[in-house]
């Protein structure tokens, strides 16, 4: 089969990790980076996740980046959207240490250069939590960047996160793309195999690192390694 697109995540997929260690260096990092503004491990960490929780509930009416920030301006006030550069910030300098907690491997540009020659459009289809600037560190970890692909969700420029069908379906609109001529690669059973299926997408389960919610999908899987293989055949 032929694909208009093809769809990769981010976390655990195209850059290998362990999700409770790499948060847990990254949340560490993070605290620090941000104390100068008060913010500390008890009351940072609890408002990012109302954050996240606010995200993934997002009804589409307003990007995520605006859902995130309400919600922690209203913990922490609006002196908080001045923080806003300390954020950012960070993202550009102390956060790529947090790569020590991943496992870059030359198989997911590899994957990304074989997907470019069998669809006509390529995508990280990350979930959308984090700002530009995070997601464009974490591609670069395993040597990629935003310019080697057609779109890369941000919080910045998505209305939905996983495990929303509409989160594929809002890539779809964008890219002028039929989801039933794409690929979705990931490596969570829900977030990435079962939403993007019933945005009516193909799916490949990539198994090295897996994160299993709900039932294993009847569907392609293997390591990154047998991806490259099946896209060989493509």
């Amino acid at each position: 089969m032929s694909y208009q697109a093809i769809l990769f995540d981010m976390d655990g997929t195209l850059l290998p990790m362990d999700n409770d260690e790499f948060t847990r260096v990254y949340f560490g990092l993070l605290i620090k980076a941000v104390s100068c503004h008060g913010y500390t491990g008890e009351t940072l960490i609890p408002a990012m996740w109302k954050g996240v929780e606010a995200m993934v509930k997002n009804d589409g009416t307003e990007n995520n980046e605006t859902r995130f920030w309400q919600v922690f301006s209203k913990i922490f006030g609006e002196e908080a959207y001045g923080h806003i550069p300390t954020f950012d910030n960070f993202y550009h300098t102390d956060f790529h240490k947090a790569k020590a907690a991943t496992q870059p491997t030359e198989l997911s540009k590899k994957a990304v250069a074989l997907a470019h020659k069998k669809a006509e459009r390529v995508v990280v289809a990350t979930n959308p939590l984090f700002p530009a600037c995070a997601i464009e560190a974490r591609l670069s970890w395993v040597d990629l960047y935003p310019e080697d692909f057609d779109l890369v969700t941000t919080y910045e420029n998505s209305h939905f996160c996983k495990p929303n069908p509409k989160y594929y379906l809002e890539i779809c609109e964008k890219l002028g793309l039929d989801p039933k001529k794409c690929l979705m690669v990931g490596n969570n059973t829900r977030e990435d195999v079962w939403a993007a299926s019933q945005a009516g997408m193909d799916t490949y389960l990539v198994t090295d690192c897996l994160i299993v919610e709900g039932d294993m999908p009847d569907c392609k899987k293997g390591s990154l390694k047998e991806l490259c293989d099946f896209l060989e055949t493509v």
